[in-house]
């Protein structure tokens, strides 16, 4: 049996009495994974283009999902949960529910860690980086053992004082260089330029092009990783990269991009918020592009869907931070959870999705654990893990060992979701690219 400390404020704590059975626990992208942090899209967090619930499965079929019971027992392992909350600019509300959800499956179907019930200490960050701060500081305070971010705009202040303290630190994308350079405790699950680079050299390739062209939103985050990483990417894929920078707030983008359809035949990569992307899109319409669009996942939301024509969307391939909307191994195991622990809980807000996965996927990675549990043997495990295949992600595997990418000894994998639109903007299919973390 578990119980759940809140910490609803720096300042507050609220101890939540245990429940029949289990207790009911409590949670960067548009954060949504690394490309909303490259951006510094903050307010896209409000907006994460949300997709239809996938169907709810049978009672049958969602107990076989939900695996076999095995009751976590014992003393409680205690983890942080560093949650985003509800802001002015975002509304992340979801994580916690979600955190409840994920935990009491792990302690009810896969015996927590080490057959020991998980106890979740959580913070709301609220977009405030002196709260995340203090948020960081009551977990070295609690005495957790491992920390989780799943998304959020203040990572870095909430990150820092863990870092300092020598506790392991989970999170599920983020472009933060302080993050990155660590080598120690911090464990990234996906890559933060796989849908940025990775994505569009692996597209042209699918569509037998030479070149892609870059129409980038003209922001230092944006275009650092564009102009320092892209180029010896592409010229080792053997790709021809044309880079076009255009300022935030551009409306008519036919004049910088009537050059697109000259020479070279060539992907049309666009990279911004859903402002820029609609205006992109447009723009490749006007001056008669007929290539193939690629794009980030937060280029996509209910605003593109109603500003941009069905046969510019149909057959775009974006990058996409959870396979929400349709049904798949990863969105019936979400979906069965939730519909057993939180079913008020909103299936279709990819943030719910991404903070389950990264829930799940630090208690994957301690599968192997063995003896004492403290922040030092917790990091030797995630390091020792197997590769895995990442909860709910699609298929994508991770492996912590700090050599799933030259970019970052912080990466856990390589690859990302690929989801292809339908005329409607909505993902048809989604497909994982890199699926292996290592080799």
């Amino acid at each position: 049996m578990t119980t759940k400390i809140s910490l609803d404020r720096p300042s507050r704590r609220r101890n939540h009495p245990a429940s029949v059975g289990l207790s009911r626990l409590s949670r960067l992208s548009g954060l949504a994974l690394a490309l909303a942090a490259t951006v510094g899209l903050v307010a896209a967090c409000g907006d994460d283009g949300d997709e239809p619930a996938t169907p709810t499965p049978s009672a049958s079929a969602a107990a076989s999902v939900l695996g076999p019971v095995a009751p976590a027992k014992g003393e409680p392992v205690k983890i942080g949960v560093i949650l985003e909350g509800k802001s002015t600019v975002s509304d992340m509300s979801v994580q916690d529910p979600v955190v409840d959800a994920a935990v009491q499956w792990l302690n009810e179907h896969r015996s927590g860690i080490e057959g020991r019930p998980i106890q979740v200490v959580t913070c709301e960050a609220l977009g405030d980086p002196g709260k995340a701060t203090d948020c960081g500081n009551l977990m070295v305070e609690e005495n957790v053992v491992a920390a989780v971010i799943g998304e959020s705009a203040v990572m870095e202040p909430a990150w820092r004082p863990l870092h300092d303290a020598k506790i392991p630190v989970m999170i599920n994308g983020t472009s933060d260089p302080g993050i990155l350079a660590d080598k120690d405790s911090t464990f990234v699950l996906l890559e933060g330029t796989a849908g940025t680079i990775g994505l569009p050299i692996q597209v042209a390739k699918e569509k037998g092009l030479k070149k892609v062209t870059g129409i980038v939103i003209d922001v230092p985050a944006a275009t650092a990783l564009q102009t320092n990483v892209a180029p010896a990417e592409y010229e080792k894929a053997g790709i021809e990269f044309e880079l076009i920078r255009i300022p935030p707030g551009t409306a008519d983008m036919t004049p910088q991009l009537g050059a697109v359809t000259s020479g070279e035949p060539s992907l049309a990569f666009v990279l911004g918020n859903d402002a820029f992307c609609i205006s992109a899109f447009n723009g490749l319409r006007a001056v008669g592009f007929t290539g193939p669009i690629s794009a980030i996942a937060q280029c996509v939301t209910d605003a593109t869907r109603k500003a941009v024509s069905g046969d510019v969307l149909d057959g775009m391939e974006i990058s996409a931070a959870t396979p929400i909307g349709t049904d798949n191994p990863a969105t019936q195991l979400y979906k069965a959870v939730i519909d057993k622990y939180a079913p008020s809980v909103d299936t279709s807000k990819a943030a719910g999705m991404i903070m389950f996965t990264t829930i799940a996927a630090l208690q994957t990675s301690l599968s192997g654990i063995t003896g004492e549990i403290t922040p030092a043997s917790v990091t030797s495990t995630i390091r020792a893990m197997p590769e895995s295949e990442l909860p709910a992600g699609g298929g994508i595997k991770f492996k912590c060992d700090g050599k799933a990418s030259t970019m970052s000894a912080t990466f856990c994998s390589r690859g990302t979701l690929v989801a292809t639109l339908d005329d409607k903007g909505v993902p048809e299919t989604y497909t994982a690219m890199g699926t292996a973390a290592s080799g």
